[in-house]
């Protein structure tokens, strides 16, 4: 009995780096997603290093070749880069074929590449809730997007079969799935994704400007809660400049919001109310239990 006809005959994949690679490294392992995977990336460098993983079929530094004959063409580059190689790639790219990317941002994004789409080529943007502080095509793995969630954001009036089509892809990719609207998904993003980093970043920002002794004491005994806190502050500086940029009014205000609380917790430290600093801890020891029964954490 043949196999069935996998999901897309072509997969391109923009930017094989964290998430890229992982995207490439499970539609190779899964056959089900597509034949033919093609990795795309203006750096030689990086395209000798896919080649070297076996990781894709083709590679090729010209964008305009890489999505000519693809599917459904993947955007995994700095959010700042996302609409303009969009809309570099769309002229090239064959009828009836998905455009996607998975920006952590997108009521910006998406406002400035829907103009540009052709009438027929479909744009389905996503972000996977899933990464670690490394990048390029070594950082990435597999399983990558395990029990992860990737939320799906498509325009208005896009095409059910196409949301269907990239949400399969996802779920193939062992993710978990769901559809929202693009404000309200830079919302979640702002407090679960780039408030932790802009505190992450500030801290070790802190640290790196006490007094030189100080500096190389905090530095050598570092223990697990800053070591663990501040691990994502290893992420790409570039990227998350772009992400902090591109979502400014809703990170604004969602750090003012943080400020708020600290504020608060700061006065019931310095009036010793000892019910309201329990209370306070208590709350946020809740918050982490719920990641850890909702396979999050």
């Amino acid at each position: 009995m043949s196999s069935p006809s996998p999901l897309f005959h072509t997969l391109a994949v923009i930017g094989p780096g964290l998430i890229g690679s992982s995207l490439l490294r499970r539609a190779q392992q899964n056959p089900a997603i597509a034949q033919r995977l093609i990795a795309i990336d203006q750096s030689a460098d990086v395209l000798e290093r896919v080649k070297s993983l076996g990781i894709a079929d083709q590679v090729t530094t010209s964008l305009a070749e890489g999505v000519q004959e693809a599917d459904i063409v993947v955007s995994c580059i700095p959010t700042g880069a996302v609409a303009s190689v969009a809309q570099q790639a769309l002229p090239h790219m064959k009828s009836g074929s998905i455009l996607s990317d998975v920006a952590s941002v997108r009521s910006t994004i998406t406002q400035e590449i829907v103009p540009h789409l052709p009438s027929d080529i479909t744009y389905v943007p996503v972000h996977p809730m899933a990464g670690t502080e490394y990048s390029g095509p070594d950082a990435g793995f597999s399983t990558l997007f395990e029990e992860r969630w990737c939320l799906l954001i498509p325009p208005e009036s896009t095409s059910s079969s196409a949301i269907e089509r990239v949400e399969t892809l996802w779920q193939l990719c062992g993710a978990r799935t769901r559809r929202v609207e693009a404000h309200y998904h830079d919302q979640i993003c702002a407090m679960v994704s780039h408030l932790p980093h802009l505190l992450a970043f500030t801290i070790c920002d802190t640290a790196d400007r006490l007094s030189t002794d100080l500096r190389a004491d905090v530095l050598d005994y570092a223990a697990s809660g800053f070591r663990d806190f501040t691990r994502i502050a290893g992420s790409d500086p570039v990227m998350w400049r772009d992400i902090f940029l591109a979502n400014r009014d809703i990170i604004l205000q969602t750090l003012e919001r943080f400020q708020g609380e600290t504020a608060k917790m700061a006065e019931a430290i310095r009036t010793g109310d000892r019910d309201a600093i329990t209370e306070r801890i208590e709350r946020g020891r809740r918050i982490r239990l719920s990641l850890l029964e909702n396979r999050q954490a």
